[in-house]
C-alpha cells in the first residue's frame, strides 16, 4: 500500500502542476511512512511538508491542494491533514492484508527495497591482528559487519567484505620472537619471556606445533642468544615500561640476527597458525569475507613508497627530528602525524593510508571500517589522509564497536586467562551470540549476558524469535497429520475473512518489514532488524495464542495459513540478514 500512496500523491502532485497550480522541481523526493497511532490513520505521508519551501506555499496550504487533487482509489477510505502539513491515510478494511500476496509471491520485490542503487561499497571489519585468538570485542565486530554487509546487500548496494591481514609491523615481530623462546623451552632451554612478549597459553602450542614440523632445525643456545641484549625489567611504572620495550626490540634484532632466512619461516609458521584459527572460528560464525588482504603485499609491490611519493609531490608532508610528518592538523584532527620513523621504519599509519588508497583505486564508491572504540581518534587522521592523496575523504565512513562485558563470570571453557570468541561460541551457540551481539547499537556498551543467552524461555529474544520459526512449521505439519490441505490460492482468495486485531496487528507488522530493512541499512544499524522480529514473534505468539488456526471452515483455515506462511517467510529472512538459522522444530 505504501507504494499506492506514493503514486497517488505524485499523481496529485503532477496534475496540479500541469494545470499551473505549482511549479514543482525537477526531481524531488517525499516518504510514505506508517503510521504508530491508528488514530491518525494507516499510512502517513511527508509531501507537503519536504516541498513547500521548493513550491513556494506553507506546507498546510499545500497540503489542502494534495488533497484536493488526489484520484480516487478503494483503497483509501479518508485522507486527514494533520499538524503543520502531514497527510494522514486511512484504508479500507482488509487492504493491509495484501502484504500478504506480496510476500508469498514477490518476495524478492517486497523485501529487498532499492535504496542502495548498485552503490559499489567495501566493508572491511574484524581485521584482528594474527598474534592470538579473537576475543569477545572482536566478536561483536564480527557479527555487525556480517549483518550490516547483508542487510546493504538487501537494500540495493553492490558489497564487497574484506578482512585486512596485519602480517607486518612490530606485532608480528613481536609473535615470532614470543613463539620462538617457547619453541627453545619445548627444546629443553630455559628461557625467560620478556614481559612484553604474547604470554598465553596459545604460543606454546603453536611452539609445540613447530617443533612437530621442523624438529630441531632452528635450535639455538639461549645463553648465547641472550648476549649483547638490553636488559629487561621487573618494575613497574613508566621507565620500566620503556625499558622493557628497548629489551623486546633488542631482542627483536638479535633473534632476526642470529635465524637470518629461518626468521620469516618462524614467524609466517606462527601467522599463519593464528589464521587459521581466526579463519575457523569465523567460519563457525557464519562470518565470510570476500577478500583477505595481506599488509605486506603493501610493502613489497612498493604501494607504501607510492603513497610517500604522492604526498611528497602533493606537499603534504615535511620533515623534522629526524622523522617524516603528515600535515593533518590543518584537516581537522589534532596534531600532525608521523609517517616514517627516526630510525627509517613506517608506524602504523603509513601502511594503513596505501591500503585505504589502494581500496580507492579498486573503483568503491563508499569505504567503511568496523573499528574498536578505542580508535576513535585515529579517525579523523585517516580522513585527512584519503582527501590529501584523493580528495575523496568524504567517501570514508567509521563504524565504532563499543566494548563488551559478560554479566556472567561462569565459562565452562576459557583459553588461558581471557575469554575468547571461541569460548563463548562454545558457551552460548553461534546463533545467540550473534543475536545477542545486534541486540544493541553498535556504538552503546554491551552487556553480554551468558546465561540468558544459554536459556530456552521467552527472556531469552532468539529462542523466542525461533521458536515463532518453529511454531508455525509445526502449524503445517499438524495440518497434514489431520488430513488438511493447504491451499495458498484459495487462502489468498480468502483475506477478508480474517478479522482479528491479533491477524490485523500482524500483517501491518508484517508490511513494515522492506522500510525496516531500508532503515537499518540508510543508518548502518541491523540492531534495528532484531527490535523488529521481536515485535513479529510477539504478534504471532499472541495470536497463536488466541485463535486456533486449523479450524474446520476450509476458507478461514487456509487465510490464517498462509497468514502464517507469509509469517515464516519474513522471520527466516529477516534471521538470515542477521546471520541466525531459522529452525523448523525446537
Amino acid at each position: 500500500m505504501k507504494e499506492t500512496i506514493e503514486s497517488l500523491v505524485n499523481d496529485a502532485l503532477q496534475n496540479l502542476a500541469s494545470k499551473g497550480e505549482l511549479a514543482l522541481p525537477e526531481s524531488y523526493k517525499f516518504s510514505v511512512e506508517h503510521t504508530r497511532d491508528k488514530a491518525h490513520g494507516d499510512l502517513a505521508c511527508n509531501a507537503a511538508m519536504v516541498l513547500c519551501k521548493a513550491v513556494g506555499m506553507k506546507p498546510r496550504d499545500l497540503a489542502v491542494k494534495i488533497v484536493a487533487a488526489l484520484p480516487a482509489n478503494d483503497s483509501v477510505t479518508k485522507v486527514d491533514i494533520a499538524g503543520p502539513g502531514f497527510l494522514n491515510f486511512f484504508l479500507a478494511e482488509g487492504q493491509q492484508f495484501d502484504v500478504v500476496g506480496k510476500i508469498l509471491n514477490g518476495f524478492e520485490t517486497f523485501a529487498r527495497p532499492n535504496i542502495g542503487n548498485g552503490e559499489n561499497v567495501l566493508i572491511e571489519f574484524v581485521s584482528a591482528n594474527p598474534t592470538g585468538p579473537m576475543h569477545v570485542g572482536h566478536g561483536r565486530g564480527a557479527a555487525y559487519g556480517s549483518a550490516l554487509a547483508n542487510v546493504m546487500r538487501a537494500a540495493g548496494f553492490r558489497i564487497s567484505t574484506e578482512y585486512y591481514i596485519n602480517d607486518a609491523g612490530r606485532q608480528a615481530d613481536v609473535l615470532a620472537v614470543s613463539l620462538f623462546l617457547r619453541y627453545l623451552e619445548v627444546l629443553g632451554e630455559t628461557v625467560r619471556i620478556p614481559s612484553r612478549a604474547y604470554p598465553g597459553e596459545y604460543v606454546k602450542r603453536c611452539a609445540e606445533n613447530l617443533q612437530a614440523a621442523h624438529g630441531e632445525a632452528f635450535k639455538r643456545s639461549y645463553v648465547e642468544l641472550m648476549q649483547g641484549v638490553a636488559p629487561d625489567s621487573d618494575e613497574e611504572g613508566d621507565e620500566a615500561k620503556k625499558i622493557k620495550e628497548k629489551h623486546l626490540d633488542s631482542l627483536i634484532e638479535r633473534i632476526k640476527s642470529v635465524l637470518g632466512d629461518d626468521y620469516q619461516i618462524v614467524q609466517d609458521f606462527g601467522l599463519n597458525e593464528q589464521l587459521t584459527d581466526i579463519r575457523a572460528t569465523l567460519d563457525g560464525f557464519e562470518v565470510h569475507f570476500d577478500n583477505w588482504f595481506s599488509e605486506r603485499s603493501l610493502t613489497r609491490s612498493g604501494a607504501v613508497t607510492t603513497m610517500i611519493e604522492k604526498l611528497k609531490a602533493k606537499d603534504r608532508v615535511y620533515e623534522k627530528d629526524g622523522a617524516l610528518w603528515l600535515k593533518t592538523e590543518d584537516m581537522g584532527d589534532e596534531k600532525d602525524r608521523v609517517l616514517i620513523k627516526e630510525d627509517g621504519s613506517y608506524t602504523y599509519l603509513s601502511p594503513d593510508i596505501a591500503y585505504h588508497l589502494d581500496k580507492l583505486n579498486r573503483g568503491y564508491d563508499t569505504l567503511i571500517d568496523v573499528w574498536g572504540a578505542d580508535h576513535h581518534g585515529y579517525i579523523a587522521r585517516m580522513r585527512a589522509a584519503i582527501e590529501a592523496l584523493s580528495g575523496k575523504g568524504e567517501q570514508f565512513h567509521v563504524s565504532l564497536i563499543q566494548f563488551v562485558t559478560l554479566s556472567s563470570g561462569r565459562m565452562g571453557k576459557r583459553s588461558g586467562n581471557f575469554v575468547t570468541l571461541k569460548d563463548l561460541i562454545q558457551e552460548a551457540g553461534a546463533d545467540a551470540t550473534r543475536f545477542f551481539y545486534l541486540t544493541r547499537s553498535h556504538d552503546q556498551h554491551l552487556e553480554f549476558d551468558i546465561e540468558l543467552a544459554r536459556s530456552q524461555s521467552n527472556d531469552n529474544p532468539v529462542f523466542y524469535i525461533q521458536y515463532a520459526h518453529a511454531r508455525i512449521c509445526s502449524v503445517f505439519r499438524q495440518a497434514v497429520e489431520k488430513g488438511y490441505d493447504y491451499d495458498e490460492a484459495q487462502g489468498l482468495a480468502s483475506l477478508e475473512t480474517l478479522t482479528t486485531d491479533h491477524e490485523l496487528g500482524l500483517a501491518v507488522r508484517l508490511a513494515k518489514y522492506p522500510e525496516m530493512v531500508a532503515a537499518s541499512a540508510r543508518n548502518r544499524a541491523p540492531h534495528q532488524l532484531t527490535h523488529f522480529l521481536r515485535d513479529v514473534a510477539t504478534d504471532f505468539h499472541s495470536w497463536y495464542n488466541a485463535e486456533a488456526f486449523l479450524v474446520a471452515d476450509e476458507r478461514l483455515r487456509n487465510a490464517r495459513l498462509v497468514l502464517c506462511a507469509a509469517t515464516r517467510k519474513v522471520i527466516a529472512d529477516c534471521l538470515g540478514l542477521l546471520g541466525v538459522s531459522a529452525p523448523e522444530q525446537m
